[in-house]
């Protein structure tokens, strides 16, 4: 990777907005009793993966809410906008972050959820690239520890050294996730696309076109 494509991970965005005050202030809060850069990206991590919920089923459509700022106010968030988050901190401190995205088989989604989306498929589900040690490697601080053990698999945990992207079964050997399509990676939020490809997966949540568990917030 050439010098300007690598700078470019560890500045602003439109939605993955590190420069924002309150990204900051919590990046450097959270950080502040760690020395190393290696060290601090981990915690942040964790406090992604944990102090964010992760809620599926609330779905933000505008640019301004998908802010990475406006979720870090919020107690709750699905994998587009924590992954998100998570970028923003990790450049506020000065680690280049690229975001991820991919298609997930979901192989313990429930019935009613199949239903309703039409496929066990998530669409445009977000994880991060960051650099440490020398190399690109892939975190996702998404699934909250309290959901991991109400589903009955383990935590996603984080090493700053090996990819940690998802679990493949659950405690008992099932099958839990795969990916199955990667959109590859960016400097910011693909605003257009990932609009774009959740009208195309789920047109009927989208459009309200039916009765669903899914909150719709443009």
């Amino acid at each position: 990777m050439i010098q300007s494509d690598f700078l470019k991970y560890t500045k602003p965005g439109q939605i993955t907005d590190s420069d924002h005050p309150i990204i900051i202030q919590k990046a450097h809060k959270e950080t502040a009793s760690f020395e190393s850069l290696e060290e601090k990206a981990i915690h942040l991590y964790y406090i992604v993966r944990d102090q964010i919920r992760y809620n599926p089923y609330k779905i933000h459509l505008s640019a301004e809410k998908l802010k990475a700022s406006e979720t870090l106010l919020r107690p709750e968030g699905n994998c587009v906008e924590k992954s998100n988050v998570y970028a923003a901190l990790l450049r506020s401190i000065g680690v280049p972050a690229r975001l991820g995205y991919g298609i997930v088989k979901n192989h313990l989604a429930t019935s009613g959820i199949e239903k309703v989306l039409g496929t066990n498929l998530l669409v445009f589900h977000g994880f991060v690239e960051l650099y440490l040690y020398d190399k690109w490697v892939k975190a996702t601080p998404v699934f909250n520890i309290e959901l991991c053990h109400k589903l009955n698999v383990a935590p996603l945990n984080f090493d700053g050294k090996t990819d940690s992207i998802f679990q493949e079964s659950d405690k008992e050997g099932n099958p839990f996730m795969e990916y199955v399509h990667f959109y590859g990676h960016f400097h910011d939020l693909p605003y257009i696309t990932f609009k774009e490809e959740l009208i195309k997966y789920y047109p009927s949540i989208i459009n309200a076109t039916q009765n669903t568990p899914f909150l719709i917030e443009m």
